[in-house]
Parts: structure tokens; sequence; C-alpha cells
């Protein structure tokens, strides 16, 4: 058995929100995975086999545990490996507002995005309302970021990888609105991640797995 093989699994989509910030702490933790893209629409079998609900993402190990939620992958990835600390093990005061933070937007910020989403996808007259729901959330980023350069100190934790995507989902609904709107650190918070070498590695493309069969290694000593 060679040692690619031995390594952990993760099926992905490469835009969805809650794959992409699994990938990024994998990334983080700079330990090894087998990454396989896919497409809802063709799931491969050896996925459906190990979690039925047909989601992503999707962690299998090599001892067969199956992590099938981003928060809990999330946490498996760092608690494997955290070499910038991103989990505060030192502050457990910063721990805890990191996961009230991740599980605000989670519970709250998501629902206000997806309408806001579909209201600029079907040209509704609500499309204000929904984004100053959305609003309400974004502010108080804005405001954390005037007090230090992340979202709980002024270095990275768990809550800033988490939001990442749902703001870059955000940044994208109206785009010009964004860019005038009166959230500047957030947006300079935003563009130093996606100008970042570890967006690039994350969110490479690669051929589908069910298709090529190719081995995609993600992670590792970056």
């Amino acid at each position: 058995m060679n040692k690619i093989s031995q390594l952990p699994i993760i099926y992905s989509l490469r835009n969805c929100p809650f794959a992409m910030r699994a990938r990024i702490a994998i990334y983080k933790s700079q330990q090894a995975v087998r990454l396989r893209d896919i497409v809802l629409s063709n799931k491969p079998a050896d996925m459906i086999s190990v979690s039925p609900k047909g989601t992503v993402p999707v962690l299998v190990t090599p001892q067969g545990q199956v992590i099938e939620e981003s928060y809990e992958l999330m946490l498996w990835a760092l608690g494997q490996n955290d070499p910038d600390n991103l989990l505060f093990s030192d502050d457990e005061s910063k721990f805890t507002a990191m996961l009230e933070l991740i599980y605000r937007f989670d519970s709250q910020f998501k629902p206000c995005l997806e309408n806001y989403k579909c209201a600029k996808r079907y040209s509704e007259d609500n499309i204000e309302q929904c984004r100053q729901a959305c609003e309400v959330h974004i502010a108080e980023l804005e405001k954390r970021l005037s007090m230090h350069s992340f979202f709980i100190a002024d270095r990275e934790s768990l809550a800033d990888i988490a939001i990442l995507p749902f703001i870059r989902q955000f940044a994208r609904v109206e785009r010009q609105w964004y860019l005038t709107a009166p959230y500047p650190k957030l947006r300079q918070w935003l563009d130093r991640y996606l100008q970042s070498k570890m967006f690039s590695k994350v969110m490479a493309k690669h051929p589908l797995w069910i298709d090529s069969g190719e081995e995609v290694l993600l992670g590792g000593q970056q």
C-alpha cells in the first residue's frame, strides 16, 4: 500500500462555500489529503456509499471515520495540526467568541445571503431589503475590523476562514454597490484573501475525479 492511498479523502465541489472553507482549513493544517472534485449532478458511488445524503464536503479518514459537516471538518483538520493556532488554544475566551461568531453567521447571515442572491437572480423588487438584512451582519464585521486586523484579534482565526466564502459571495451579488459601500476594511480583508497564494491553491480547478480517477493532493507542507 503506497503512502497516498493511506491519506484521508475529501469529496469537494469547487465553488461550494462549505467545501471551500473545509479545503482552506485543510490547507492551513498543512496535512495532505486526497481531493476528489465532483459535480452534484453526477455523484460518485464511492461518496454516496459513505455519505448517502450526497452533499459536500465529505471527508473519509483511513480509519473509516466519515465527517459530513464543514464546521466539524474544519475543527478536525486543525485538531490534527494547527501551526498558526487558528483555534486560539491558548485563549479560551477568544476560542468561545470565535465559535459564537461562526455559529451566528452560519445560522443567521447565511439565510439572509441566500435571500439576497435570489432577489438579484430573479430581479425581485425586495433586493434592497434583502441586502439590508445582510448588512446587519456585515456592519458587525466592519466594526470588528476597525478594532483589529481580523475578526477576533490581530491575527487570523478559524472565524476568518469559516466566514470568508460567504463574504466572497456577498461581494459578488451587487458588485458595483459593494465596491462603494461603507465597508472599506471588509473589502481590504477580503481582497487580501482573494489575492493570496492560499486562495489560489484551494480554488485550483482539477479534472472531475469520477472522470479521471486522478489522485490530486491538497495540503501538506506549503
